[in-house]
Order: C-alpha cells, then structure tokens, then sequence
C-alpha cells in the first residue's frame, strides 16, 4: 500500500526503477564496458524528487511517508550502485585475463597481471573512494615531470578529466566509474613501477647487467592498497622509493636547468681566438653572462669592458672543472664547444641520468664505492656523505670498463699481476718476436700450465701464436708492476677491480680512458687507509707493508658494495652539476628508449624480501 501510494502520490511507476546491468563485451564500446542503471531509470528517480519537491507545501502527511520511503531506497540505490560499479569491475578484468589486454577511453591498460590480482584480492570492488585520494594521485603524476619522466605515461589528462568531474559533484554511472578506477589504480602501479626501476629496462642496453631489482615487502599489492588507504599515499611512496641525497640534487639541477630554459636558455659565445687572462676580446662580457646563469661566477661580478680579467677566469675554471675540461682558465676551442651546448642538452643528460639513477639508487644503504666511468672519478660514500674521491683511468672505448654492481672483500699490498691471455697474445707476443731481450728489462715471469716457472730464453717465440700459446705471464711485485702496489678486490666475472698504477702522468689528463678496463685509482693508499681502519690498519701499518714488498692480503671488516657506473651528468662532493662527455656513446640509446612510446608492464614483477 505505500509503494501504491507513493506512485500515485509522483506519479512515477516503481517498476521503472529497476536497475539493469548490460555485461555484453561484443557489441560496441560504450555496451562491452558495461552500464548499471539505464538513462529511462535515472530519469524516473529524477521524476520522482522532483514530484516530492514540488508538492512539498500542498500535501504536508505525504511528505513524511515520501522522506520514509526515501530513506529506505537510498542505501539501497548505494548498495545498488556499488554493486554495479564491482560488477563493471569485475567484467573488465575477467576480459583483461582472458585476453591479456584491455582499453579504456583509447588508453591501454599497462600493468595487466598485477592489476587484475589487485582487484580480485578485493572482489572488485572499488578502492579510489575519496576525491583526495584521486588528488594525492594527480599531484604525484605531475610531480613525475620534476624527475625527467612524462606525466602523459600515467594518464595525467584522463585523471584531470575525472578529478574534475569528481571534484564537481558530476553523476557518473558505474560504469564510468569502473572505467576511472581501473585508470586510477593502472596509473599508480605504472607510476611506481618506474620510479622503483626505471622506465627503462637495463637489461634491454646492456646484456651483461647484474643490478638485482631491490626488494620490496612480501606483498607489494597489499602495501599498494595500504598506501592508498594511508593519509598520504605521497609520503608512503616517497619513503618506499628512497633514494638518497645524489638523486634529489639530480632532480634539483633538472629544475634550475628547466628554469634556465623557460628564460631563453644561455647565450651563443661567437668562434674566435683562444682567449688568456689579460686579452681584449668582445665576447668577454657574453663569457661572463654565460657563466653566472650557471652559478659558475657571482651575480654581482660585473666583467670589466671587454678584459678578461682574474674574476672571470675564475669563473671559467670553474666551469671547466664541472664540464670534465682541463681547469686552466684557457679559452679554446673545447671550452667554447661545452659553453655553446644548448640547455636543452643539457636538460636530456640530466633526464638520461636520473634514469640510471632510478636502476641502481633505491635501496643501496648508507656505505659504498661508485666509480663514474664517464667522469673518471670515484667516490667513497659512507653514513651517506661523500668521504674521499680521486681521478680514476677507466677502458679504452675498445676496452670499454663494464658497468655492474659487486662488494669489495679484500685488498692485496704488493700484489703480481697475472697478464690477461688476450693481452699476452695480442700485445707482449709480437713484442717479444721482435725483442730478444724482451724479459732482460722486465719483472715477468713465464709460467707453464703446470704453474712452473720456465726460462724464456729455453723458448722459440717465434713459433707461438695466439692459437699455439702454453704460457702465462705473472709481472713480479714492485713499483713497475701494472697494478702498482696495491689492488681493492670485488670478485667478479669481468676480472675487473680497482688499483694503483705507475702510469700516474696519465691522472693529468681531462680525459683518462687508458686502461683495459680495470680502473686504476690515483690515490690508492688514502682508500685503503679507509677502508681497513675497522681492520686495524693505520697509514703507518700500510706504508710499512708497502715498503716491505712482500704480498699481504688483509680482508675488510664487512663487504662493501662496490658500483661502476656511467653517469654523463654527476653530482661533485660539494653538490656542483658535473656534465662529461659520452665517451662510450651510450646516452643516445637511453634517451630514445626514454622518450619511446610506452610499453606494457603486461609481466609487471617487483620483487620481495
């Protein structure tokens, strides 16, 4: 009877209230993606209020039976709706597994497995519930730009679009709303996966890769739907992501450099002759413009006419020390070629280089060594603060020194050095057919294959080959040695480590790709100072080692992870912008897969403890 009355009270049929849900995915778009309430039911619910409403001051006993009946069919419809919404859920991810692809709105859903596992765990039902949530969402999609990504990978429009509507009040259907959703969860999953590890895949580059993907908790989408649900999923992020000071001052230099470029980026400086402290030159005043837009001479230092004044070279020292330049203040032709790289060029390296930095930065832990091969510089990083650096040699570009991550165990004092078979072959053979005396001026001994000493004057080099060579060279320890007088051991399959050389004139040079790939290290002695002080060794105890010339092995205290990078843009011990050639011509291949269209995280893996 009050169903009855109601009815004839609006004069809307109850009936016509009945929720539908259409399921079919083989008719077109809008019908596949599935819809809960037809367009006939939603106008007779707006029939039926405004009915309500309009006889609300003639009919005063209805009103009461009218708000009665109203709050019993609102949580009903809620329920309804919720229940819509899940089952339009449930659709596209039941089409999601059986095809293993799925579109919304043009946009193809990236993170497939993951995704799916996701929402059933839930029984599909919705997680994005609070316009903050979504809001959190937008803010750290945009906030991708800022670390050299493009918020358009992460549904940056389609989630503008949504927020605003949400933000609105608009009316969505649950199928509208399953649609969002799944974009929503879609685009942290995507947005995480690649600040985690990279848009990027390494391994695609580099074959010989061994970086493990650092580990997250044992259920990486429980501790998605935690965050979600926390009071700020930004913060939980940003602490999951956690990668230290290096990446941060990155992520700063690509905003001043993106400030740079919004003001017109830095002036062209015209050829001409080499310039020297004391000479007139016309372009002097553009020089000293140029500098200070990079911090590299005071905003207040005004040049003197068109000197080159002591001030200004100061600032070009400067900046040749940051640009990887002999810092002489001398300005030729490379100096001028690195003042006239453009900013956008600059503004790539930096975005090519907070790449690498998202494979091998999260989770590395406070204490550790990184060589830049590119910049011919290693670090020693302990409590999370620089400590010590040096120059470093690193591989010809025909000897490339590999990248990879190991922990440094041991350190040898005086150690021999067991010549390569491809150099012994390749390199001291020929020379040996050539010199007779070759092992009279030398500290090798030859060793057959049962590790006897043999005497090369009992051999007929002449006859040995590369293919016919039974023989290996071990170099005796002392100041001629190749490896000097001491080597920093991180066992590994390259047979590559640090140590010291007596090829140090080279350390002079801007550009020091001499070696075969090992890195040889210009002060050995200050590193192993530090790294065996837990061990009990003193400078003292390690100079009278030294001295001794007798081969001493002495293991670290703990394993220290030891990583050999190649960074073209760097951050100095002081927090300066360094940028370095590419001597192995490896950027480009980053930046192109960097900016190439995006790929499917369809096999989505993070790994757990």
């Amino acid at each position: 009877m009050l169903i009855d009355n109601i009815e004839s009270f609006t004069g809307v049929s109850m009936n016509k209230l009945q929720l539908t849900f259409v399921g079919n995915r083989g008719i077109d778009a809008p019908q596949r993606q599935g819809q809960t309430r037809n367009q006939a039911a939603d106008r007779c619910l707006n029939q039926a209020a405004t009915a309500l409403v309009g006889k609300w001051f003639h009919v005063r006993p209805i009103i009461q039976v009218a708000l009665l009946v109203f709050a019993i069919i609102s949580p009903a419809v809620s329920r309804a709706d919720d229940i819509a919404t899940s089952e339009a859920i449930r659709v596209e991810i039941e089409y999601l597994r059986e095809t293993g692809q799925l579109s919304i709105g043009g946009i193809d859903i990236a993170a497939g497995n993951a995704l799916a596992e996701f929402y059933e765990r839930r029984n599909f039902t919705p997680t994005w519930t609070s316009p903050d949530q979504v809001g959190e969402l937008l803010e750290m999609v945009r906030d991708s730009h800022a670390d050299g990504l493009d918020p358009a990978d992460y549904h940056a429009g389609k989630i503008e679009t949504a927020y605003a509507a949400i933000r609105r009040g608009d009316t969505l259907t649950p199928r509208q709303l399953a649609a969002i959703e799944l974009l929503f969860s879609d685009s942290l999953l995507r947005l995480v996966y690649h600040q985690l590890y990279g848009r990027v895949d390494p391994a695609s580059l580099d074959p010989r890769w061994n970086f493990d993907r650092r580990p997250l908790g044992a259920d990486p989408l429980q501790d998605m739907q935690d965050a979600i649900d926390s009071p700020s999923l930004a913060d939980v992020a940003e602490k999951v992501y956690a990668r230290g000071p290096l990446y941060q001052q990155l992520r700063d230099a690509l905003y001043q450099y993106r400030q740079i470029e919004a003001k017109g980026g830095w002036p062209a400086i015209p050829a001409g002759p080499t310039l020297k402290v004391g000479m007139t030159d016309e372009r002097v005043p553009t020089i000293a413009k140029r500098l200070q837009m990079t911090g590299d001479l005071g905003s207040a230092v005004t040049a003197t006419g068109d000197v080159y004044s002591d001030t200004v070279a100061r600032g070009v020292k400067a900046f040749q020390a940051r640009h990887g330049l002999e810092a002489d203040g001398v300005i030729g032709p490379a100096t001028l070629e690195a003042f006239n790289v453009p900013v956008e060029t600059r503004i790539d390296q930096l975005r090519i280089n907070l790449e690498r930095a998202r494979w091998v930065m999260g989770g590395l832990g406070e204490d550790f060594i990184i060589v830049n091969i590119a910049g011919f510089r290693a670090y020693l990083v302990k409590d999370s603060k620089f400590v010590w650096d040096t120059r470093v040699q690193v591989g010809k570009p025909f000897h490339q020194t590999p990248v990879f991550l190991d922990e440094m165990t041991y350190v040898v004092m005086n150690p021999t050095w067991t010549v390569p078979y491809s150099i012994a072959t390749k390199e001291m053979l020929p020379r040996i057919q050539r010199d007779p005396d070759y092992f009279k001026t030398r500290t090798f001994d030859v060793r057959n294959r049962a590790g006897e000493n043999v005497d090369p004057d009992s051999i007929d080099w002449s006859q040995l080959s590369r293919g016919n060579f039974p023989y290996t060279f071990v170099q005796r320890p002392g100041p001629a040695n190749a490896l000097g007088r001491i080597k920093f051991i991180f066992p590994n399959e390259h047979s590559v480590y640090l140590h010291d050389t007596p090829s140090k004139s080279l350390f002079g040079r801007s550009e020091r790709a001499f070696s075969h790939g090992c890195i040889r290290t210009q002060n050995p002695f200050d590193l192993a100072e530090h790294l065996l002080a837990p061990a009990g060794w003193d400078r003292a105890r390690i100079d009278a080692q030294i001295e001794s010339e007798e081969t001493k092995t002495v293991h670290l205290a703990e394993p220290l992870p030891v990583l050999l990078l190649y960074w073209t843009a760097d951050i100095g011990p002081s927090g300066e912008y360094y940028f370095f050639k590419d001597i192995y011509e490896r950027d480009q291949r980053v930046l192109d897969a960097l900016d190439a269209p995006f790929e499917s995280l369809q096999n989505l893996t993070m790994a757990t403890r």
